[in-house]
């Protein structure tokens, strides 16, 4: 209970302070959906896309770049609450310093989830089958991914001591690991060396077991069992490493 507690109110705060401000709000749903039709409507009539159908195709990768934009701007809590003084209270406080991870990684899960999965919705609009089964297997691999975003955001932010030179890193770090997940491109197309990388990449198998389940048609390139273990075991060394390093650092 000293861990669940603490942690459950950082994770509500998070919350309440996320969607009392509108602009991230927007900021976070908006930017993928305009991305993904500016896209797909632009390249994809341009170079056809995988299939013919690149809105179809590039769908999955769109749901999980508003987890990314989510758990970015989740992310930037820490930088100021750190400037404010919260954090460093937080820290002083009896409370164990893994429920200052616990709480703000779920509260950048929860907003990750509660923003991305909506977004599923619109799968009929794309010529995508909506079922239950599928909603519920792409539940469980947002959740999982979106806990993966958010411990790697706040490893970062944690490291950061400017709000811009987190968005500095998180440009070099997770829009990459996004641009290489199968997002635009298929892995079946890449070039050898860039497959490697790809299958390196843990967004790749959250990504594969969101078409998977998504799209029984069009399947991802890894299993839907394979995807959530990988992801699901990243996700949990990037817990361990935040609790490591808030741990290790002094009061």
């Amino acid at each position: 209970m000293s861990l669940l507690v603490p942690a459950a109110s950082l994770a509500k705060r998070e919350l309440v302070r996320f969607f009392r401000q509108r602009g991230r709000v927007i900021g976070a749903l908006v930017t993928p959906v305009m991305f993904w039709l500016f896209m797909g409507s632009g390249l994809g009539r341009s170079f056809g896309g995988p299939g013919g159908d690149f809105l179809r195709y590039a769908f999955p990768g769109t749901t999980t770049m508003i987890l990314l934009f989510t758990c970015i701007f989740s992310s930037i809590s820490i930088i100021e609450d750190r400037r404010e003084g919260f954090l460093q209270s937080v820290i002083a406080s009896p409370a164990p310093r893994a429920a200052i991870v616990l709480g703000k990684v779920l509260g950048g899960t929860l907003l990750g989830f509660v923003q991305a999965f909506p977004f599923l919705l619109l799968a009929p609009t794309v010529g995508l089958p909506l079922t239950a089964t599928g909603l519920l297997q792409a539940a469980a691999v947002l959740a999982v991914s979106a806990f993966f975003l958010a411990s790697v955001g706040f490893f970062f932010a944690w490291r950061s001591e400017s709000v811009a030179g987190f968005h500095a890193i998180m440009n070099v770090v997770l829009m990459p690991m996004w641009l290489v997940s199968g997002a635009l491109f298929p892995l079946a197309g890449a070039r050898s060396w860039m497959g490697w990388v790809m299958r390196a990449n843990p967004m790749t198998y959250g990504l594969s077991a969101v078409r998977t389940a998504m799209m029984p048609d069009d399947p991802g390139p890894f299993g839907l069992g394979l995807s959530l273990a990988v992801i699901g075991a990243c996700a949990l060394v990037a817990f361990l490493a935040c609790a490591a390093t808030v741990g290790g650092e002094r009061t």
